[in-house]
């Protein structure tokens, strides 16, 4: 049993997973979010990716298996994809209920920011439109938050862009490891198209521009850790490009677009009530 459940958590995609969620929690922190709500949020999130993640192992089951992806629980066998299936339905409505208490806005924030999860899941992966539900997603992910709050409020339109600029360098992120596989089984997203080396400039020069939009964006006072994370995530982002033309891009390039990406978020969570209008 427990070996089933662990599969179970394995499909869910949990990098991804912890990672939006933590994205979230971390803007809930900045936001003031007492303790019990801050919690609220997170679970809220949480099982809003869990759903996109065990949705995505759900459909993909026969393709995994085609390309024998040893890294997947349900195209192994370990857990049927009934259960997955399943799984990704009954995450879905706890995401929801979970949302419930956080306000009407939050709630349809969070239902855009799922429903373009499942949309990639569903289709768009395949087409040149790839990136569109994850820069939705990743451009509404802050809304959740500040709608959350006690008072709702809306991010500056800078918030939405720099989150949808994320979402397109995360898109890129977790496609590129799996591009010989996926043209293996008719899957041909934005970033097939390009290539690798196009894609990773894309990514790069998607995060620069969030980075820059975080610093300065209107109403921002002007603060050193801004200025500090600013240099950080442009040196990353050199650095990365260099590499794409004068070698092959490898796994240090997803670690370099990672780092940008993580870097953006502190910055974010930094600025607290500063995004909202």
């Amino acid at each position: 049993m427990a070996k089933k459940v662990l599969s179970l958590l394995l499909a869910s995609h949990p990098g991804p997973t912890v990672v939006v969620t933590v994205i979230a929690t971390l803007l809930g922190v900045g936001l003031g979010y007492p303790p019990g709500r801050l919690l609220v949020l997170a679970l809220a999130v949480l099982f809003g990716q869990l759903s996109i993640g065990w949705c995505n192992d759900w459909l993909d089951a026969a393709r995994d298996r085609a390309v024998e992806r040893s890294d997947k629980p349900a195209a192994r066998g370990d857990v049927s994809v009934a259960t997955v299936r399943a799984a990704a339905f009954v995450a879905l409505a706890a995401a929801i209920l979970l949302t419930i208490p956080l306000g009407p806005g939050a709630l349809v924030a969070h239902l855009i920011a799922i429903a373009g999860g499942w949309a990639y899941n569903l289709g768009l992966k395949a087409t040149v439109y790839s990136f569109v539900p994850f820069a939705v997603a990743f451009g509404v992910l802050p809304a959740i938050a500040t709608l959350g709050q006690e008072e709702p409020a809306l991010p500056q339109w800078w918030v939405f862009a720099a989150g949808a600029l994320l979402g397109v360098a995360a898109h890129v992120t977790n496609v590129l490891p799996d591009l010989e596989d996926d043209a293996r089984t008719g899957i041909s997203g934005l970033p097939h198209r390009l290539g690798a080396r196009l894609s990773g400039l894309l990514a790069f020069a998607a995060l620069a521009i969030a980075t820059l939009l975080i610093t300065f964006g209107p109403g921002l006072p002007v603060r050193p850790l801004l200025i500090v994370g600013l240099v950080i995530g442009l040196a990353a982002t050199v650095t990365g490009i260099v590499l794409l033309f004068r070698r092959t891009p490898t796994r240090l390039l997803m670690q370099l677009i990672m780092t940008c990406a993580i870097v953006d978020v502190a910055m974010l969570a930094l600025t607290g009530q500063s995004v909202t209008v």
